[in-house]
C-alpha cells in the first residue's frame, strides 16, 4: 500500500503524462465535434459575410467516419468455449446498463485511439463504467493487460476530486494542477489494476514513433494518438477550405455582375436602385457611357473537388463512399456488401481487439463475484453486415438441412436475435420437446403399449 505521501507523488507523476496526453486529445476532440480551425486566415477587418461563411466552412465527416465504426459494433452475448452462456457475468453487464454504454467505450476507442473501464466492487454486482482517456491517464510496465497506476479525473467535484489506481488499492483525492490533496483509502481486491484499456488498433512501434518532417497546418499541434480522426485532420482542413472558398466564389462572383462605366450613383439608394432594376434609363452622353456584365464564376471545380477529397477520406478510413457523399443509388444487395466489404474487415479487426478486452473486463468482474471465468470465453457480436434477411434465412436453412447443423446452433446467427432471444427459444423447443413426449406416451398407453423406459 502506499502511503499518503506516497500516493500524491505518484498522481503527480501519473498527472504530468495525463496533462500533456490531454493536450493532444483536445485537438481530436475539436474536429470530431467540428469546431476545429478553419486553415485560412481570415485577414483583420474582413467584411462580416466573410467571418460568417469561414465559421459555417466546416463540412466535418469525423463523426460519420466513427459512428459508422461504432454503430456496426454491439456486444450481446458472452460464452465459454463450449458456446454455453454465462448468465452471471451477463447479469453483471445487464445491470450495469452496458448494451447502452458499450457504445460510449467504442466511440472513445474509434475517436481517440484508447478508452478505458474501471471494474469496482459493488453488490449485487459489481460496478463497470466507461471512461475516456481525456479523465484518465495510465502507466504501463512490462504487462500490456494491466497498467501499474491509473489516475482518473471524476466528473463530480469540479474536475478537482480524482482516484489513483494500482494492483492492490484505490486512493481518493483531491487537487488540481498547484498539486494533490490525500483523502483516503480503500481495497478493491482485484489483485490487479482495475483498468482495462480498448485500443482502436496495436501496433508494436507505438513506443518507438520517429519525428514528423511533416510542414504543420494552423491546426498543428501534432497529436501522436492513433484512432479514426487524427490520421483524417489534414484531409478535413483540406475540405474545409475548399468549401470556404466555394462560400467565396458563391457569394461575391456565383451570379452575373453588370457594370456601368461613365455614370456614378449619386447616392446609395440610386445605387441600390440601379441594382435591382432590370432596364437602365440614364440621361448621360451615350459615348461616354458604357454598359456592360461579368460572367459568373463557374462553381463545379470547388464541388468537384470537395467530393474527391471525400472520396478520398472514404478510401483512407475504408468507410462506405455512399455514408460521405450521399450518393444514393440503386443498389441490390450483393452490390451494397461489395461497396461496405472495407468497412466489414476493419469492424472486425477492432471487434477482435475490443472483444478481448471486453472479456478482460468480464472476467475481473467475474473475479469480484467468485467466478472462475473460463479462458476460453468469447463475446457474441450483433451481426450488422449489409445482407437482405431473405439471403441470410435461406443460407442458415441451407446451412441445416444440407450439412445437418443443428437448427438450434444457427439461432444466434438471425440478424437482430440477442441472447436473450436464443434462451427463450432454448426453452421453448425444450417446452415443446416436453408435450412430444408426453403426448406419445399417451397414445402409447391408449393403445395399450408399455411406456418408454425413460418417460
Amino acid at each position: 500500500m502506499l502511503s499518503p505521501d506516497a500516493a500524491v507523488a505518484t498522481a503527480r507523476l501519473v498527472h504530468k503524462v495525463h496533462t500533456e496526453e490531454r493536450a493532444m486529445l483536445d485537438v481530436v476532440r475539436l474536429f470530431f465535434k467540428g469546431r476545429q480551425r478553419l486553415p485560412a486566415v481570415i485577414p483583420v477587418g474582413s467584411p462580416r459575410e466573410v467571418r460568417v461563411m469561414a465559421a459555417s466552412s466546416r463540412v466535418n465527416m469525423m463523426p460519420i467516419v466513427v459512428n459508422s465504426l461504432v454503430q456496426a459494433s454491439s456486444v450481446e452475448g458472452i460464452r465459454d468455449g463450449n458456446g454455453d452462456p454465462l448468465p452471471d457475468l451477463w447479469g453483471a453487464w445487464q445491470s450495469n446498463r452496458f448494451d447502452a454504454r458499450q457504445t460510449a467505450v467504442y466511440r472513445a476507442a474509434a475517436q481517440y485511439g484508447v478508452a478505458y473501464t474501471v471494474v469496482l466492487p459493488g453488490k449485487p454486482y459489481p460496478v463497470i463504467r466507461s471512461v475516456s482517456p481525456r479523465s484518465m491517464a495510465t502507466l504501463y510496465g512490462d504487462d500490456p493487460d494491466w497498467p501499474v497506476f491509473a489516475l482518473e479525473r471524476l466528473p463530480r467535484g469540479g474536475g478537482k476530486r480524482w482516484r489513483l489506481y494500482d494492483s492492490e488499492h484505490v486512493y481518493e483525492l483531491r487537487g488540481d494542477m498547484e498539486g494533490f490533496e490525500w483523502l483516503s483509502t480503500s481495497v478493491h481486491g482485484a489483485e490487479v489494476t482495475p483498468v482495462v484499456r480498448f485500443l482502436d488498433e496495436i501496433d508494436d512501434d507505438d513506443e518507438d514513433e520517429p519525428q514528423s518532417q511533416a510542414t504543420r497546418m494552423p491546426n498543428e499541434q501534432e497529436t501522436t494518438t492513433r484512432g479514426q480522426v487524427a490520421p483524417l485532420m489534414g484531409l478535413q482542413d483540406q475540405i474545409d477550405l475548399t468549401t470556404f472558398a466555394l462560400q467565396i466564389a458563391t457569394h461575391y462572383a456565383g451570379s452575373k455582375q453588370r457594370y456601368v462605366i461613365g455614370w456614378a450613383a449619386d447616392t446609395e439608394v440610386d445605387a441600390i436602385k440601379a441594382g435591382a432594376t432590370t432596364l437602365f434609363t440614364l440621361d448621360e452622353d451615350p459615348a461616354k457611357v458604357q454598359m456592360g456584365e461579368f460572367a459568373q464564376s463557374d462553381l463545379t471545380g470547388f464541388i468537384k473537388s470537395r467530393e474527391a477529397s471525400l472520396k478520398h477520406g472514404a478510401a483512407l478510413s475504408q468507410t462506405p463512399v455512399h455514408e460521405l457523399t450521399a450518393d444514393i443509388i440503386q443498389m441490390s444487395a450483393e452490390a451494397l456488401a461489395a461497396a461496405e466489404a472495407g468497412k466489414e474487415r476493419k469492424s472486425q479487426e477492432r471487434h477482435t481487439i475490443w472483444g478481448e478486452a471486453t472479456e478482460q473486463q468480464m472476467w475481473l468482474a467475474g473475479k469480484y463475484m467468485g467466478i472462475d471465468v473460463p479462458l476460453d470465453s468469447q463475446v457474441v457480436w450483433r451481426d450488422t453486415s449489409a445482407r437482405s434477411f431473405a439471403a441470410t434465412v435461406d443460407a442458415l436453412g441451407k446451412l441445416s438441412s444440407l450439412l445437418g447443423v443443428p437448427p438450434q446452433e444457427l439461432w444466434e446467427r438471425i440478424p437482430g436475435v440477442t441472447q436473450q432471444d436464443v434462451e427463450r427459444y432454448r426453452k421453448a423447443a425444450e417446452q415443446g420437446n416436453a408435450f412430444s413426449q408426453l403426448a406419445t406416451m399417451l397414445d402409447q398407453q391408449a393403445a395399450g403399449a408399455p411406456a418408454p423406459a425413460n418417460a
